[in-house]
């Protein structure tokens, strides 16, 4: 269900998406296969939101057998209402846009 979340998130039917698996890394694969996806397998609320004001994350990877339910809604609600950072971060987004468009 990666592929059908990312597809989701690319087509502006859904802002963000959240995906789980296990680890959160197959998911996470799985749903960056998408283009324009930037999903982030976040294990703590740091991570998510550095994931969101630096990269921009549009998809939240989630490991159900690493971390406990409590933390998990602590790391989506960060994720979340965290604000893109901007231009600061901009450019570095666009070039990874960029080269994901000439592939």
């Amino acid at each position: 269900y990666g592929f059908k979340v990312g597809e989701l998130v690319v087509t502006k039917q859904a802002d963000y998406g959240i995906v789980v698996c296990g680890t959160g890394i197959g998911i996470s694969i799985a749903a960056n296969k998408v283009k324009g996806i930037r999903a982030a397998l976040c294990t703590n609320s740091y991570m998510a939101r550095m994931s969101r004001e630096h990269n921009n994350a549009n998809v939240l990877a989630l490991g159900a057998r690493v971390i406990g339910p409590g933390l998990a809604l602590d790391i989506v609600e960060t994720f979340l209402t965290t604000d893109f950072g901007g231009e600061r971060h901009k450019r570095r987004v666009d070039q990874i846009a960029d080269f994901e468009l000439s592939c």
